[in-house]
């Protein structure tokens, strides 16, 4: 029988909580077509321009089940199986395993793009995180894109070792400051009365709900691969970890 659930809130996101899990154990709630939802999950769902994780979900009596993708859902965040993967049971209790390599490039891939928004004083247009090479594109206006200069300002913060933390605000306290989105097209999620920032001390603060490092020297060096002309009011800003 189905566990009867409600928006991706019956999903305790521990990764939320700690970015730095690696295993974790669940119960299996609802199992459909379209994914797995389990009752707490180190799991990131695709969002913000970051992929879903990957990794394997183990059940008590020792299967193994690959996780292609996480996704938001209505009944929960939709762990994916791999096609062919084995079926689990609705009650089943599992341990999490989380493709870690891949997703901690893209917590360093997420914390530097964050980093690159303080290099660069323009809009954010859009964006896409990856574990060998992320983007962001912006609305030039007046700025100058020099390659050379941007990935030397940009290493320069990283490798001064800044402390990286989520932190709240009130909706009404981000109404007053809403410089803070640097966002053009996407606003941040409201409703809940409270908005998550990302907080990169004395470099970086804007709402974002992704996974992150805690410390900017985690990153590591970052090389700009290129900068794309996209058009009158775009201009693509591709990195890549060293």
């Amino acid at each position: 029988m189905r566990i009867k659930t409600k928006g991706t809130a019956v999903t305790q996101e521990l990764f939320r909580e700690d970015a730095y899990l690696k295993t974790a154990t669940a119960r299996v709630l609802d199992v459909s077509p379209a994914g797995i939802v389990l009752d707490r999950t180190i799991f990131y769902p695709m969002g913000g321009g970051q992929p879903g994780d990957t990794g394997t979900l183990v059940l008590d009596d020792g299967t193994r089940i690959p996780i292609a993708d996480t996704r938001k859902g209505e009944a929960g965040i939709l762990h994916i199986p791999a096609e062919g993967a084995p079926a689990a049971s609705v009650g089943a209790n599992a341990t999490l395993e989380l493709d870690w390599a891949r997703r901690y490039r893209h917590m360093r891939m997420h914390t530097a793009l964050h980093v690159l928004c303080a290099v660069i004083p323009a809009g954010v247009t859009g964006g896409q995180i990856g574990a060998e090479r992320s983007r962001l594109d912006f609305d030039p206006g007046e700025v100058v894109f020099d390659k050379a200069a941007i990935e030397a300002d940009l290493n320069r913060r990283i490798a001064e070792d800044h402390a990286v933390a989520p932190r709240f605000v009130d909706e009404s306290e981000l109404d007053a400051k809403p410089e803070l989105v640097r966002t053009m097209s996407v606003q941040p999620p409201r409703g809940t009365g409270r908005v998550r920032l990302l907080d990169i001390a004395g470099v970086d603060l804007q709402p974002c709900g992704g996974t992150h490092v805690a410390r900017t020297g985690e990153i590591g060096p970052v090389i700009v691969e290129k900068i794309e002309n996209k058009g009158k009011r775009n201009r693509r800003v591709v990195v890549a970890l060293a």
